[in-house]
């Protein structure tokens, strides 16, 4: 009669079984070392992907909270920090500022902290070719007998004649560090803005438009066909499935002029149901290709089963295979949902709208490209805006993305 192990020696032997996976000890065919190895690559890869798909990400949400000056200056990872800016300031008015002096001259002073100057003076210069001419505190000789002169603090003193203290204000170039600092003009800007939030707000309305029906539509068709693929024996199903496969690789650049030609034939071709149906079929192939593979999984037992109780293949659709098969839904729903709202070329072709009232968010950001061009941080701010849904609904639904993804892999 031998001794029964008690419950801490198989903690102990699992201990030592696990840690000599991961410390690298291999078995006689060296088949643990190797799964180690393999771990540890793998592990390694999805951190890679994770750090470049999270560091543009963040520096677009930092930059979406700071000065245009601030971005031109700076990179994002120093935002937290001083750094060393070139601001461009211009004194009062000298027509309604200047104070008349002994000896004909005339002075204009102030405080460049009324210009937006929030940082001490560092150096500063009248030419944007010598920036750092003069010191603070420094009189700078402009000729002729006019001067100016710069404070650490901000403040200023120009003196010169009546015909040199005129006209607009002197403009000055000053070298400052410049606090941290982060606003939410940028964001006042883009979403309340009169003069901007309505376009924007219309492109957000108009991109739901497209990609709700969009991702809706190709799911109804693919699980159908997926189905069919999946349990439904007929002629020509492998030559079916292997086109479906086929069709993976095909670039849609290549159907966009036929598509469209057909479309306009037939009096679709700018509109959203032209849009929806052609993201259908740019879509299909990847969907009835991840339900297929997800239902060919589902145990057969269940499927043998219900027929035998006089189910019909409708009701073994609906009742069965689609709760079961969730996971491969919501993951095609992801992919198609950010491929639809990032999409522009099929918003260009099929949603061709000269007024504007189907201008949806990608066509918009390139619109503000085109005029605000150098307005970095409004971009970035528009950018974000147009990211937020696709983040939220990733983070809703990431955990049925690789059980989907992963369906079919392993039998």
């Amino acid at each position: 009669m031998t001794d029964t192990p008690d419950r801490g020696s198989f903690v102990i032997a699992a201990r030592q079984v696990i840690g000599g996976l991961f410390k690298g000890k291999t078995s006689e065919d060296g088949m643990a070392g190797e799964k180690a190895t393999l771990v540890w690559v793998t592990n390694l890869s999805v951190l890679a992907l994770v750090l470049l798909w999270i560091f543009p990400t963040l520096g677009l949400f930092v930059s979406s909270f700071r000065t245009g000056d601030q971005i031109t200056a700076s990179g994002w990872w120093s935002a937290m920090f001083p750094s060393e800016q070139t601001i461009q300031v211009r004194t009062a008015d000298p027509d309604e500022n200047r104070v008349e002096v002994d000896g004909g001259f005339y002075v204009v002073s102030g405080d460049f902290a009324d210009d937006g100057l929030t940082a001490s003076v560092g150096a500063w210069g009248v030419s944007s070719r010598d920036i750092g001419a003069y010191e603070p505190g420094q009189t700078a000789d402009l000729g002729d007998g006019q001067t100016f002169l710069v404070n650490e603090d901000g403040t200023y003193e120009w003196r010169g004649t009546d015909e040199q203290i005129s006209g607009r204000g002197q403009r000055v170039f000053v070298d400052a560090v410049v606090p941290p600092s982060f606003t939410l003009d940028n964001y006042n800007f883009v979403l309340f803005d009169p003069a901007n939030s309505q376009g924007m707000a219309r492109a957000f309305f108009n991109t739901l438009t497209v990609v709700i029906p969009a991702t809706i539509i190709p799911i109804l068709v693919a699980a159908f066909a997926a189905y069919a693929l999946a349990w439904m024996d007929f002629p020509g199903r492998a030559l079916l499935i292997a086109t479906i496969v086929g069709l993976l690789v095909v670039p849609l650049q290549l159907a966009l002029i036929p598509l469209l030609t057909l479309h306009n034939a037939i009096g679709i071709g700018k509109g959203y149901l032209g849009t929806w149906l052609a993201h259908t079929g740019f879509g299909l192939p990847l969907a009835i290709y991840l339900l297929r593979n997800y239902m060919v999984g589902l145990p057969r037992d269940i499927i043998e089963n219900a027929k035998v109780d006089g189910a019909t293949d409708f009701q073994i659709f609906t009742r069965i295979i689609l709760p079961l098969s969730f996971p491969a839904l919501a993951s095609f729903a992801i992919f198609q949902f950010l491929w639809t709202w990032n999409d522009l070329l099929v918003a260009l072709v099929f949603l061709i709208d000269s007024s504007g009232q189907t201008t949806v968010m990608t066509r918009q950001l390139v619109e503000m490209l085109g005029t605000r061009g150098g307005d970095w941080e409004v971009l970035a701010t528009s950018a974000f805006v147009s990211m937020a849904v696709p983040l939220v609904v990733f983070f809703a639904m990431q955990r049925y993305l690789v059980r989907g993804l992963l369906a079919g892999s392993v039998k």
